[in-house]
């Protein structure tokens, strides 16, 4: 059952909206989302100057200074980075900028399923075989004090870039963080980092190192080094969306100046891949970031390896970049249709328990180990309840974790130390690793430890502002678009109306999976709706309410009249080159 909450009302919204020259609606979504009024300027005209300088991470001025040293010397280096979209971005952004600054840099990346997340002592192993006398890590590392230890011991120099949390133990209550001894190191989660936004990803962390780099050693700012940065604001704006970043501070930056490039991308790979997929001309936004271009480049790591997608991304030949992007199109097809197999088993499994657990850990045998942090979360979204997936590995069980808001995944995990191989992760979401005969005691010692209450399984639905449909009117439409890119800590804003009637609806779309209705207000005043949910649980509750006839009749076309109270969204429909407003319902009782 959902919990919907009306957001009070803030005081001086009137004054704050004439100082900024916005409506009192937009100022009450402002304060909503935490933004003090002397940055309401900025959040409304996002610019470079949202950006921090990257010598106020702790270790950059260490990072840069050892990489020109080692570049001077023309040490070969080697860029170690993760299978997922931030770890494939960061690395090209490091390849790319490292290159550009006379760097014989090549790159590698773990195989997800033989290596696992981060650098490990095969890949270390490998680097020294091939001449690689210094590693420089991105999107992983912070965790790595062993292997750190083993490249010294091969006498190579390491570079740590990451923005994970640091590994840490707790004893009475105070957190004793075991950093690795690496010869360079900058991570804004570090204690005592005085970085003003710690919710950088490590794509935005390696352009964030080239951009230092340029700064410290005064690289002059040719038409050639300007179109880098473009192009890497690019890789390190898709990687922000894809690794779930709050578009807030400087990510909203950051988001919004990357897809407007990405709409004419400077490179060759990506733009072929936004052709691939259907994008070519249309305005990018976060949920083709998302769900469009990432999942191309996660399925490469997820069924192959994540090289593919960086070799798409080096590519220089069009033809060849052409059959790349295909390729990747084409594995993503294959995964989705995996996912919804192994998905809908999950969900049977949950179903079949009269009393889940609060936090639920499947075992799916046979699901592709790679799979297993998506249907976690598709289930994590369905039962609103923080979920493991697990499936058999080489070395016993393996799987991934996505949590709900009030659950610490990574704090439960710590508790349950003793019992796993390997573990990491954050609040919302972690990897695990653990021995068959141990799964038991995991899935008892996670309950036991948690603090979860029936409430928590209810998801919270944050209502910004009452708002009758005559007056979401296409200046407001336009006026709350300035809010956008919406994502993570910045969500799409959410209007109520209440005893609303439906008097009809149909549906529309080539799958008939759309629903469209025309709806009377209080005062009697008419306007359109539409529903991209499962009109099938639309139909239900309309039955359940009122009765059997009414529900078949909600998209028949006929007359009805089904009193409801709606949260829509408001937004604005351009088709054929006119614009429209547009309301559609997200959530309904």
């Amino acid at each position: 059952m959902e919990k919907w909450v009306e957001v009070p009302k803030h005081v001086n919204t009137e004054s704050i909206a004439q100082k900024h020259g916005i409506s009192p609606i937009v100022a009450e979504i402002l304060l909503n989302r935490d933004i003090e009024e002397s940055e309401m300027d900025a959040f409304l005209s996002p610019g470079p100057k949202s950006f921090h300088d990257p010598f106020m991470l702790n270790g950059m001025e260490r990072v840069v200074c050892l990489l020109k040293e080692k570049i001077s010397a023309s040490e070969k280096i080697r860029i170690i980075g993760d299978y997922d979209v931030d770890g494939i971005c960061a690395t090209y952004i490091l390849f790319r900028g490292l290159s550009f600054f006379g760097a014989d840099a090549d790159y590698d990346i773990p195989h997800r399923i033989e290596d696992g997340y981060g650098i490990n002592e095969k890949l270390i192993r490998a680097a020294k075989s091939s001449g690689r006398s210094v590693i420089i890590t991105c999107d992983n590392g912070i965790s790595a004090a062993d292997e750190v230890d083993l490249a010294h011991e091969l006498n190579m120099t390491v570079i740590v870039t990451d923005h994970h949390e640091p590994p840490y133990e707790e004893v009475d209550g105070v957190k004793n963080y075991k950093l690795p001894k690496a010869d360079a190191l900058t991570d804004p989660k570090i204690p005592d980092d005085e970085y003003p936004f710690k919710g950088i990803c490590g794509a935005f962390l390696a352009l964030k190192v080239i951009e230092a780099y340029a700064k410290r050693f005064k690289v002059p700012v040719s038409e050639e080094f300007r179109e880098l940065i473009l192009e890497l604001t690019e890789f390190a704006a898709l990687a922000t969306v894809c690794d779930v970043m709050e578009l807030r501070d400087e990510n909203r930056t950051l988001v919004t100046m990357g897809m407007r490039y990405m709409e004419r991308s400077r490179n060759l790979g990506l733009k072929a891949l936004i052709n691939e997929t259907g994008l070519s001309g249309k305005k990018i936004s976060p949920y083709h970031l998302g769900f469009v271009i990432g999942p191309c480049l996660n399925a490469s790591g997820r069924l192959d390896t994540s090289l593919r997608a960086l070799s798409l991304f080096v590519e220089r030949n069009p033809q060849s970049a052409k059959e790349k992007a295909a390729d990747l199109k084409a594995l993503n097809e294959s995964r989705k249709a995996m996912t919804l197999e192994w998905s809908e088993k999950a969900f049977k499994e949950v179903e079949s328990c009269e009393n889940p657990d609060r936090v639920l850990v499947l075992y799916l045998k046979g699901c592709h180990e790679s799979l297993a942090g998506i249907i976690a979360g598709k289930v994590r979204e369905r039962f609103v309840r923080p979920t493991f997936v697990l499936t058999d590995a080489e070395n016993g069980l393996k799987g991934s974790g996505r949590s709900i808001e009030a659950y610490d995944m990574h704090a439960g995990l710590v508790k349950a130390d003793p019992l796993l191989t390997k573990y990491g992760g954050h609040r919302l979401a972690a990897g695990v690793s653990l021995e068959p005969e141990k799964l038991e005691a995991f899935i008892k010692n996670l309950n036991e430890n948690c603090n979860l209450t029936e409430e928590d399984f209810s998801e919270t639905v944050y209502i910004d502002a009452v708002l009758e449909p005559e007056n979401a009117t296409m200046a407001l439409a336009r006026e709350i678009d300035r809010l956008s890119p919406y994502g993570v800590g910045n969500e799409t804003p959410l209007f109520l109306a209440k005893d609303l009637t439906i008097v009809s609806g149909s549906r529309m779309g080539k799958n008939a999976n759309v629903g469209k209705y025309k709806v009377v207000s209080q005062n009697g005043s008419v306007c359109e709706m539409i529903y991209f949910g499962d009109l099938d649980v639309f139909e239900d509750y309309v039955s359940k309410k009122y009765s059997k006839e009414t529900g078949e009749k909600l998209h028949s076309g006929q007359n009805i009249s089904v009193k409801l109270d709606l949260c829509f969204n408001l937004g604005i429909n351009t088709y054929m080159g006119r614009d429209k407003v547009q309301l559609t319902i997200k959530h309904f009782r």
